[in-house]
């Protein structure tokens, strides 16, 4: 499957299937949450912060390819991600863009 942040894939005729998306809201455990508190009182990156919202947004990108795949989609332009806190210490991560087709001539 190819992913592109464009509204076109070079070389290639599309034809837009539909709107596909995909989402998880990730928190983490009460202790990495306590602990990566103290790491505010003295700056620098939120490591597990950093790890959780790598790992839910690849999640959230596998839901959305798993959705253009049942579509018949060779790929999906225009990719982009959206991110919104639900509650302290947890965050929703959407994936979402058009699935198209490869036009044969």
């Amino acid at each position: 499957m190819i992913l592109v942040n464009t509204d076109y894939i070079s070389g290639k005729e599309l034809e837009m299937i539909g709107l596909v998306k995909g989402s998880t809201i990730q928190s983490k455990n009460i202790g990495r949450d306590i602990s990566q508190s103290f790491k505010t009182l003295i700056g620098g990156e939120l490591k597990a912060y950093t790890q959780m919202m790598n790992e839910a947004r690849a999640l959230a990108t596998k839901r959305m390819v798993e959705e253009a795949e049942a579509l018949g989609a060779d790929a999906i332009v225009n990719v982009r991600y959206a991110s919104a806190a639900v509650m302290a210490g947890a965050a929703e991560i959407m994936a979402y863009g058009t699935a198209v087709k490869f036009k044969t001539v």
